[in-house]
């Protein structure tokens, strides 16, 4: 292997210089690669000795560009079977970030630096963390999926994240990381129990379906009336129903779970079973014509016309024509519910005076591990000192809503 010098001049009479280093890969072709200085070209041949030794050195001539590596990622994505949202987001990052910023590049191209270079292009074009996050997360599987093909080596992308989160940075993303507000992300105890005493129409059954079982919105979706034991006052979840309003299965395993139905959520059921439109698909929340309903729907005929009438809203910071304050639903999505839910099941007392253990709480709450609850709900859990106020004030919810 070679670094030498090389000077020409154009056409044009201009001078010009550049650094090049000649080799044979573990193949015993000659390659070359020119750089622009002789710091790059020095570690360009440095990195490939030791590369070429290990016989993993993947040339330029043999790899393929981002925008090429997204299209054979997406194509596998597709025939790996993964969910349509997720594909349709790994489209999107593909399409509308990827390709445009660093489709033309070589995967060769993609280093750390690279990577943290492609982060601030994407903060200056104005995307928030998250989708930032999110970005980057899929130029990682796209990454993997090439080091698979045999297209590059290492993933760049993997090797930023060990970095990022080594040592102070770690301590840092922990203390950021903002915990499930009681008020702010998770409706109070009042707030709940104005709800279900507002809630009415069409959408009541499935509101109080959701408070009393923390299920997603696409499992409340997907919910069949063969699910529900009425008699034995217990709710089977087998399948959800996507964005697509595709049934299928629960995402993962531990999705496939049994919740109990306090009396409260197993009349407003019966009562509504009579009521509910058939369908085909024996839906229990189904729409008018017993199909699946709209997310959307739920959201915005139901759940935030609830908290409205219940007085559990916000001022959106937008007057009317009379100059008056316009008040909004002070919880946007089902979620919150299903927080509530959590927060209910940590601090309700059963089996003689004792707290539903974590393991319950995973379980009933369909997470694939007990440290993902944890992580996510643990700081709910009530100390030895307040557990006993805790539980007094959610028998007086349960009792005020005729729950117990």
């Amino acid at each position: 292997m070679s670094v030498n010098k090389r000077n020409w001049t154009t056409p044009k009479g201009e001078e010009k210089a550049a650094w090049v280093v000649r080799y044979s890969d573990a193949a015993g072709v000659r390659r070359l690669k020119t750089f622009r200085t002789k710091k790059a070209a020095d570690s360009f041949a440095a990195v490939s000795a030791v590369e070429i030794a290990a016989g993993i050195h993947v040339p330029d001539a043999q790899t393929v560009t981002v925008a090429e590596a997204g299209k054979n990622w997406l194509k596998a994505c597709d025939e790996a079977g993964l969910e349509r949202s997720t594909i349709q987001q790994y489209e999107q990052h593909y399409r509308i970030h990827i390709a445009p910023m660093i489709g033309t590049e070589k995967l060769t191209r993609i280093t750390v630096p690279f990577v943290r270079n492609f982060q601030d292009r994407l903060r200056e074009a104005g995307r928030s963390a998250a989708m930032i996050k999110r970005i980057v997360v899929s130029l990682g599987g796209l990454i993997a999926d090439a080091q698979g093909r045999g297209h590059i080596i290492g993933n760049a992308v993997y090797d930023a994240s060990k970095r990022r989160l080594n040592g102070k940075a770690r301590k840092v993303e922990r203390r950021q990381k903002v915990k499930l507000r009681v008020g702010k992300d998770i409706p109070t105890n009042p707030e709940i129990r104005a709800i279900l005493e507002h809630v009415t129409g069409r959408y009541k059954p499935l509101l109080v379906t959701a408070i009393f079982t923390g299920l997603r919105a696409s499992e409340l979706r997907g919910l069949r009336w063969d699910h529900v034991d009425l008699a034995k006052a217990l709710l089977h979840v087998h399948q959800r129903a996507d964005k697509f309003h595709s049934i299928g299965a629960t995402k993962t395993e531990a999705g496939q779970r049994t919740i109990p139905l306090p009396p409260m959520a197993v009349n407003v059921l019966r009562e509504w079973k009579l009521a509910c439109p058939k369908g085909d698909l024996n839906l229990v929340f189904p729409n008018g014509e017993g199909n699946i309903e709209w997310h959307a729907n739920i959201i915005k005929r139901g759940l935030w016309p609830a908290q409205v009438a219940a007085g559990v809203r916000i001022d959106s910071g937008k007057r009317d024509s009379d100059g008056a304050a316009i008040m909004v639903a002070k919880y946007p999505g089902l979620h919150s519910i299903r927080h509530w839910y959590a927060s209910w099941l940590i601090n309700r007392r059963v089996d003689g005076g004792l707290e539903l253990p974590m393991k319950t709480v995973q379980e009933r709450l369909g997470h694939g591990s007990i440290a993902m609850t944890a992580d996510v709900y643990s700081h709910l859990f009530p100390s030895t000192d307040d557990a006993q106020a805790l539980s007094a004030a959610q028998n007086q919810l349960m009792i005020a809503v005729g729950a117990t």
